[in-house]
């Protein structure tokens, strides 16, 4: 049987991993940047579970308004187009559970 050359896969080529997530499309470190996306990710998904439950609007309501405002400095000082992404739609969802927390009770 004849062998045939095996070619690489092009980002196995170039030295990265083929299929590695990475909030860090531009082949730079950004620790302080991920971690900020990843915080603001896990205020507004539990804003956004947790606004559904009337009796959870005081709770609801202090993490949605602690995902804005960590997702306004996020975004100001992000790097790459993907932590953007993970930023501006979690953070939406903090809002949208910020203000479902408001219309049953508020912040107290």
């Amino acid at each position: 049987m004849a062998q045939t050359a095996r070619t690489p896969s092009a980002p196995a080529a170039q030295g990265r991993p083929a299929s590695r997530f990475s909030l860090n499309s531009d082949g730079k470190a950004h620790p302080l940047e991920n971690t900020l996306a990843l915080v603001v990710a896990v205020l507004g998904a539990v804003a956004f579970a947790t606004c559904w439950v009337y009796q959870l609007h005081v709770f609801t309501a202090w993490v949605g308004l602690a995902g804005m405002i960590t997702a306004v400095w996020a975004q100001y000082i992000s790097a790459t187009t993907a932590e953007r992404f993970v930023i501006v739609i979690f953070g939406g969802a903090s809002a949208v559970g910020f203000g479902i927390a408001l219309a049953h009770g508020g912040l107290v």
